[in-house]
C-alpha cells in the first residue's frame, strides 16, 4: 500500500536526503540492522534501505539514502505529502544487541545512518558507546548531531582535514583500541572498502567486528541470489542471512567483485531516465 512522506531534508544536495514515512506497522517491529523495500512505481525495481531511526509512538521511520541510480534518482524527485508506492519490512536479521561494556560503532558515506540506529540500540540496553564516523570533507558528514546526542564519546575523522583528524576512520579506531582493551565489539557500516579497512584494522587486536553488507543487496528477499558473499568459506544471502556478518570472515575481494559486475549497465539506465526526464 502508499507510503507518505511525512518529512524530507535534504542533507546533500543533488546526493543525499532523509525521509520520514508513515509506516506505524513497520515502526512498531524493526529494530536496529532492519531494512526495508521500496518500489516507487507498480512497475520499478524495488531497492533495499537500511532503517535509521524508527519512532513506535508515531508510527514512523526514517531512511537515509544516496542517489546514484535510477531508482534513487526517481525517490529523490519526491517530495512532503507525495507517496512511495509501496514499502516492504522489516526485512534481514536485527542486530545482536547485550550488554557487555564498551561498543565502538564506525560509519562512512550514508552508512552513518545505519550506524546510527545500531548505535542508539547499544545505548538503550546500557552499553559505553563510542562512534566513530568520517567523511571526505566537513560538508559531506552526516548524522553528528543525531548521535551527539546519546552515544559517550563520539569521533570524527576526514579526508582533507577540514573538521576533526585529517586521515581515515581507521586511524582513530586503532588508536581507540590501542588504548582500550576492554572493547568488546565493532560494529562498522559504510562503503565496501571502509568496512573491510576495518576488519582488517581490529584483526590483530583479536576484537569481534561485526560489517554490514546492506550495499549487494538487491531483491531483499534471497530470490535473485545477487547478494551471494562468501563468509567463513560458506556462501550466504546478504538479504535474508544478514546483512549484518563477521567482518573476519567475509571475502572482500569477492564483495568488491560483485558489487562492480553491473555498474555499467546502471549508468547507462540512468543516463537514460534523466534524459528522458530532461536532467
Amino acid at each position: 500500500m502508499p507510503t507518505r512522506i511525512l518529512h524530507k531534508q535534504i542533507l546533500i544536495p543533488g546526493k543525499t536526503s532523509k525521509l520520514v514515512l508513515a509506516a506505524p506497522q513497520i515502526a512498531r517491529k524493526a529494530r536496529p540492522g532492519h531494512f526495508v523495500m521500496l518500489r516507487m512505481s507498480e512497475t520499478g525495481e524495488r531497492i533495499p534501505l537500511t532503517v535509521a531511526d524508527t519512532n513506535p509512538e508515531e508510527g514512523t521511520i526514517t531512511i537515509v539514502y544516496l542517489v546514484m541510480g535510477k531508482s534513487t534518482a526517481l525517490l529523490e524527485t519526491l517530495g512532503e505529502g507525495d507517496d512511495i508506492h509501496d514499502v516492504c519490512g522489516p526485512l534481514g536479521r536485527p542486530t545482536n544487541i547485550e550488554r557487555h561494556g564498551t561498543v565502538i560503532c564506525v560509519g562512512g558515506g550514508t552508512g552513518v545512518a545505519a550506524m546510527h540506529h545500531i548505535a542508539k540500540g547499544h545505548s538503550h540496553v546500557g552499553n559505553h558507546v563510542v562512534a566513530i564516523i568520517g567523511a571526505r570533507s566537513k560538508d559531506l558528514l552526516l548524522f553528528e548531531q543525531e548521535l551527539r546526542a546519546f552515544v559517550d564519546e563520539l569521533l570524527v575523522s576526514t579526508d582533507d582535514g577540514s573538521y576533526g583528524h585529517k586521515g581515515l576512520v581507521t586511524e582513530l579506531l586503532h588508536d581507540r583500541l590501542k588504548e582500550d582493551r576492554d572493547v568488546f565489539e565493532v560494529v562498522a557500516v559504510g562503503p565496501v572498502p571502509m568496512m573491510s579497512a576495518v576488519a582488517d584494522t581490529t584483526r590483530p587486536f583479536g576484537v569481534k567486528t561485526t560489517v554490514s553488507l546492506n550495499p549487494i543487496m538487491v531483491d531483499g528477499i534471497g530470490m535473485c541470489g545477487a547478494c551471494r558473499v562468501t563468509v567463513a568459506g560458506k556462501p550466504r544471502f546478504a538479504c535474508v542471512d544478514g546483512p549484518e556478518f563477521d567482518g573476519h570472515a567475509v571475502d572482500f575481494a569477492e564483495l568488491r567483485r560483485r558489487l562492480a559486475a553491473f555498474r555499467q549497465q546502471e549508468a547507462v539506465s540512468l543516463e537514460q531516465w534523466r534524459a528522458s526526464h530532461g536532467n
